[in-house]
């Protein structure tokens, strides 16, 4: 690979690395040509983009990103695979869900909307991540019940004005 070549990499991982909040680096060596393809194809289905990279050039990428990827340049040891995606934990997922039965693939590290995490111990950590519409749905949720609660307190006590403040002054 010439120098050009290389630096046109390295200029390609800094626009994915910008352009993307949810990065993974986990080692897929060792699958052999079906479980990548059916690890390659399940990050299909969830929306997530994997491809191997060198450690040497993406370690310059991260140096050259607008980014503060904390101690993730120091897990670029051996074979190493880039995730991409939107959603926080669907990288995660993946990865929980394909090594059911198998070793493979293992996670280096993650940085997650400026969160960094590094080991595979992390892993029911990334799982266990909610994403913005999750959050979104869990708060309207929490802001319907208690409105749910008074519509209820309404309706149990009968229509009438008596019944309707004893329910409410029992809901006190």
């Amino acid at each position: 690979m010439t120098r050009e070549e290389k630096s046109q990499v390295i200029q390609d991982l800094t626009g994915k690395l910008a352009d993307n909040p949810v990065i993974y680096l986990a080692d897929i060596s060792g699958l052999n040509a079906s479980d990548t393809s059916d690890l390659r194809r399940a990050c299909f289905k969830a929306n997530v983009k994997l491809a191997v990279v060198k450690n040497t050039l993406l370690s310059k990428a991260m140096e050259t990103s607008d980014k503060d990827f904390g101690e993730l340049p120091e897990v670029l040891k051996g074979n190493t695979s880039l995730m991409l995606a939107e959603t926080g934990n669907a990288p995660a997922k993946v990865i929980k869900a394909f090594r059911k039965g198998k070793d493979k693939p293992i996670l280096k590290g993650a940085y997650v909307e400026e969160a960094v995490y590094v080991g595979d111990d992390q892993l029911d950590n990334l799982v266990n991540i909610k994403s913005k519409e999750e959050l979104i749905g869990d708060i309207i949720g929490l802001l319907q019940s208690p409105a749910k609660n008074v519509i209820s307190a309404l309706q149990s006590g009968g229509g009438k004005i008596h019944g309707i403040l004893q329910t409410l002054s029992e809901k006190e």
